[in-house]
């Protein structure tokens, strides 16, 4: 396995920022479904169940940590995955959950 990086306490800073920004189930949701591609806030407010507002706070935080991007066309505004790196970070997180799930879960298969 390689070595980990060197991080300062500046860079453990702002890693923990970075996961705190991502430690929500509402922004993952929204995050979610950005994957897809662009999306309106009004779409977004939809898609995640919830009110403008919330999802306006969640946008925010999420903008503001370099993670979405906005882009305002008229009266309306769109968000975009800024951070391609989230894909392949979701996917590994994602992966690594369901093989644990499922190594779980054959704890409690019936012998044949």
């Amino acid at each position: 396995m390689k070595a980990p990086r060197e991080i300062s306490d500046e860079g453990m800073v702002l890693l923990a920022r970075r996961f705190a920004v991502l430690g929500d189930p509402v922004r993952l949701k929204l995050l979610h479904a950005l994957f897809a591609g662009e999306k309106s806030v009004n779409e977004l407010v939809a898609l995640a169940n919830s009110t403008q507002p919330n999802v306006s706070r969640h946008l925010h935080k999420l903008m503001h940590s370099g993670t979405v991007s906005r882009r305002k066309q008229g009266t309306m505004v769109f968000y975009a995955i800024a951070d391609p790196t989230l894909f392949k970070l979701c996917e590994l997180v994602c992966g690594s959950l369901e093989k644990q799930l499922n190594a779980q879960a054959g704890n409690f298969r019936r012998g044949g």
